[in-house]
């Protein structure tokens, strides 16, 4: 890995929120699931929730493992379980959502722990999570479609939460615990090795400045031997 490629990864790390997340309610259309992905990442989001059928999920995760190199995307059944989750970590969970009191999305303090909860392409919000979340935010239209497509609609979003936390310098300083920024250096970094420690259940090897493996050689060979320390992945 060059110094330059070391040098990009610890940035955008550096630059994480691990308070601002976002949740689909069963937004199954590949293409918006991934576009989804990619606009988490260009607001530094670390996280996914994704409420997902068990088949739609094994479909996403088989075309779009480029975009989890760099959001990690955690599975729920229920929306309820997703946003009982976040809620029991402080975060204010609002849906994108036209119902009683939606705010617009602009009015909002996205500075506070957040999550953003956008529904499925055609039925939206889910009356579970309608009835679990904290809030209800809109994007205001001035044409004569109803909606934007839920990954326009949750990109728009995301770029005012990112507006207000730039304005606050919350992309200023590294926001992530230690322990996660290592584990996800590692997996940036080295992501075929990631794989293989996952598969075995094996603990990431340890990394120099430079974001190499240090010596590897000895690493791979307690692996051949059966030393290597274990770990389970999440």
């Amino acid at each position: 890995m060059t110094p330059e490629r070391s040098a990009r990864l610890r940035a955008v790390l550096a630059r994480r929120q691990p308070d601002l997340a976002l949740v689909t309610d069963f937004v199954n259309k590949q293409r918006n699931l991934s576009a989804i992905v990619r606009n988490c990442d260009a607001a530094g989001v670390m996280q996914l929730h994704a409420v997902l059928g068990e088949e739609d999920y094994r479909a996403y995760r088989g075309t779009a493992m480029g975009s989890h190199r760099w959001v990690e995307v955690v599975r729920h059944d229920s929306a309820g379980d997703a946003i009982a989750d976040l809620q029991s970590r402080g975060h204010q969970v609002l849906a994108a959502h036209l119902g009683e009191g939606a705010r617009d999305y602009r009015e909002i303090d996205y500075c506070r722990p957040t999550a953003v909860l956008m529904g499925a392409e055609r039925r939206g919000v889910s009356e579970t999570a309608r009835a679990a979340v904290d809030g209800f935010i809109t994007v205001p239209m001035m044409g004569m479609v109803e909606s934007y497509n839920v990954s326009v609609a949750s990109g728009i979003i995301l770029a005012e939460a990112q507006r207000q936390r730039a304005e606050a310098g919350l992309y200023d300083r590294c926001r992530i615990d230690a322990a996660t920024y290592q584990r996800l250096l590692f997996e940036w970094a080295h992501p075929v090795v990631r794989e293989f420690c996952q598969q075995r259940g094996l603990a990431y090897p340890p990394l120099d400045a430079d974001g190499e493996i240090v010596e590897p050689s000895a690493w791979y060979a307690a692996v051949r031997a059966g030393t290597a320390p274990r770990c389970e992945h999440g």
